[in-house]
């Protein structure tokens, strides 16, 4: 390395920062990576895209299910005021 290079203001990492997805290192057991896999080729799509979606609805049905329990809770409490 030439001695004329001055690095001390360098920042690590990406040079270009990526907006909307991250590359991270995840597990997943073989069988759920073989059925992803074998979906996406039946449907034409990628596998990663499948788990996305598939992650995004888990998401999805958790936050409505939170809501719901939050709603019946509420009328119950109305509903025994109002008796």
């Amino acid at each position: 390395m030439k001695k004329e290079y001055d690095f001390s203001k360098g920042k690590q990492g990406p040079i270009i920062s990526n907006r909307g997805k991250t590359r991270i290192t995840i597990y997943l057991d073989d069988d759920i990576l073989d059925a992803y896999r074998r979906k996406g080729d039946n449907i034409g799509r990628g596998y990663q895209t499948l788990i996305n979606e598939t992650l995004r609805q888990s998401i999805n049905k958790k936050s409505a299910a939170v809501d719901a329990k939050t709603l019946r809770r509420i009328l119950r409490e109305e509903l025994q005021k109002a008796v």
